[in-house]
């Protein structure tokens, strides 16, 4: 055991690859050698040298495993983590159980670093995606033609489903490099198409390098995406409209978003796609629009989204959106009104919003145009009036079609 004088943490997270003890640093070495307990997965255990230390396997789920490791806290433990353990590793998580002083990192080459140099990839050019337990789809922001991505895949099975998930979606010419057992002598490195037949023998550990290519259409940039990138039943803030609402509402890196009457999940999505640190909360009383909602975000792959499914009004006086209800959600930096505009909702939120939470709300009818001018001159803020025509056939020759104009209020609480 270790005594109370001893300064040195208990818990040494030490980065592991395929080569086992062979890849390791003097001091990963010296750690390993003097542990009384060493924790890893059941892959990583398999490498393991004659120990005289307790082994323990890491359960799964992951979490599982975090009461056992703090209940040996006085001990000398070993965690073995696949690389950097701060790059798509265990070590975040377990830094959040523990102050600084109990615990360091002896990191080895990530997998990434390991990929980049097989490949001849420069690793600051590369986007790297941990999927290990997320969609594929978190790689639509980053198809478009000449892209290249590191991607860390759960097995083999995964390397097949992502091939023919980009054939779906128009990138079948894309080229995957498939990277299996990196840092081991059973180490494999092969090539394929996306649009042919995979290798039926993938091993874990497994990553992908991907060479992008194809005629599948790149997700646009800038706010106000196509109408046509969202499936909607035509409850959908258009395309010039949103991105004149995503304006207004301004979204800045690290921020929440409150989207009421979310309809197809529009807005939100937009709000999200703009920096991957945000984040947004659905409020929808139609089931079928808040499963549209969860659909459009993970097929354009952003999954923070959050639909909650309800009356909004009802929703706050239960205080299910306030950040200490039962939800535990934060509150909002912004908050836009789609749908379900009323007095009610104004009240309930004006109660609620901490100060300075931005708040925009469109409306299309006399009765809801009426009620944003009142609180308008009541609360302040901006009235903006936005009209829209497109041209259509008219006989023989074309003119202008009017769309209803949008009344959108823009306040700060």
């Amino acid at each position: 055991m270790m005594s109370d004088a001893d300064d040195a943490p208990w818990l040494t997270v030490l980065g592991w690859g395929e080569s086992g003890t062979a890849g390791l640093t003097p001091a990963s070495r010296e750690a390993l050698e003097a542990a009384e307990v060493v924790f890893g997965a059941r892959r990583h255990l398999r490498l393991l040298p004659a120990l005289s230390a307790e082994v323990r396997e890491w359960p799964v789920p992951f979490a599982d495993g975090v009461p056992q490791l703090l209940a040996e806290r006085g001990r000398r433990v070993v965690m073995l983590a696949s690389g950097d353990p701060f790059w798509f590793g265990a070590g975040a998580t377990l830094a959040r159980h523990l102050p600084a002083h109990e615990w360091r990192a002896l990191p080895s080459p990530s997998t990434f670093s390991l990929a980049a140099s097989r490949l001849g990839w420069s690793l600051e050019g590369v986007t790297c995606l941990g999927l290990h337990a997320r969609p594929l789809t978190r790689l639509r922001p980053h198809l478009h033609r000449g892209r290249r991505l590191l991607v860390l895949l759960r097995d083999g099975a995964t390397v097949t489903e992502l091939a023919g998930w980009l054939v779906r979606v128009g990138f079948g010419a894309s080229r995957l490099h498939v990277l299996e057992a990196l840092g081991g002598i059973e180490e494999r490195v092969r090539r394929v198409r996306a649009d042919a037949e995979p290798p039926d023998d993938i091993a874990h550990p497994v990553a992908v390098g991907l060479e992008v290519d194809g005629d599948g259409p790149a997700l646009p940039l800038t706010p106000g995406r196509p109408d046509a990138w969202f499936d909607h039943d035509g409850q959908i803030t258009r395309q010039a409209v949103r991105a004149a609402t995503l304006s207004a509402l301004a979204p800045a890196p690290g921020e929440r978003l409150w989207d009421i009457g979310t309809g197809s999940g529009s807005v939100a999505i937009e709000w999200l796609l703009a920096h991957p640190d945000n984040r947004a909360l659905g409020v929808e009383r139609d089931a079928e629009r808040a499963d549209r909602a969860r659909r459009n975000a993970r097929e354009l792959g952003v999954d923070w989204l959050e639909v909650v499914e309800g009356d909004a009004v009802a929703l706050l006086e239960e205080g299910a959106l306030a950040e200490k209800g039962p939800r535990e959600t934060p509150p909002p930096d912004a908050v836009f009104i789609g749908g379900g505009l009323s007095e009610a909702l104004l009240v309930a939120l004006w109660r609620r919003l901490p100060t300075g939470t931005r708040l925009v709300a469109n409306a299309v009818t006399l009765e809801s145009e009426a009620l944003l001018a009142h609180w308008q001159r009541q609360a302040g803020g901006e009235l903006v009036r936005l009209e829209l025509s497109s041209a259509a056939a008219l006989g023989t020759r074309r003119g202008w079609k009017a769309a209803y104009p949008i009344v959108q209020w823009r306040v700060a609480r």
